[in-house]
């Protein structure tokens, strides 16, 4: 990372995402698929009050792709290629956005500065 000198990494959702959609059903796809779904899943069970307190199942989706997209940044923030270049560089920030495919608009949702503090439990001491 300090070597390419990356100052932004932009982790980018959409709405009406299907994966998005596809996660808020207990329907088996595949191995591979249901996989994937368990990390928006988690992402669901974590935020489930909020979600579940919008009655619009469209709305409920697209406050879905939002907090999957925080929380994925979030995760990118507690990776050792991510805190080493904090550590040395104090670059790059974190983006998270959201593209209205509808609009064509993108929506910022979260950032991260870099060398934003982490819970010390996801620190690595000997970067």
């Amino acid at each position: 990372m300090n070597h390419l000198h990356i100052n932004h990494i932009i982790v980018c959702g959409h709405y009406g995402c299907g994966g998005i959609k596809a996660a808020m059903t207990n329907h088996d796809y595949n191995y591979v698929l249901n996989m994937w779904l368990r990390n928006i899943k988690d992402v669901y069970r974590l935020y489930r009050d909020e979600l579940e307190s919008i009655e619009d199942m469209d709305a409920r989706a697209d406050r879905l792709s939002e907090l999957n997209v925080k929380e994925q940044v979030l995760h990118l923030a507690k990776t050792s290629v991510i805190q080493r270049a904090w550590k040395y560089g104090k670059k790059p920030d974190l983006h998270g956005w959201i593209y209205g495919v509808q609009n064509g608009l993108i929506k910022p949702i979260f950032d991260m500065k870099g060398g934003t503090p982490i819970d010390t439990l996801y620190q690595y001491d000997d970067l």
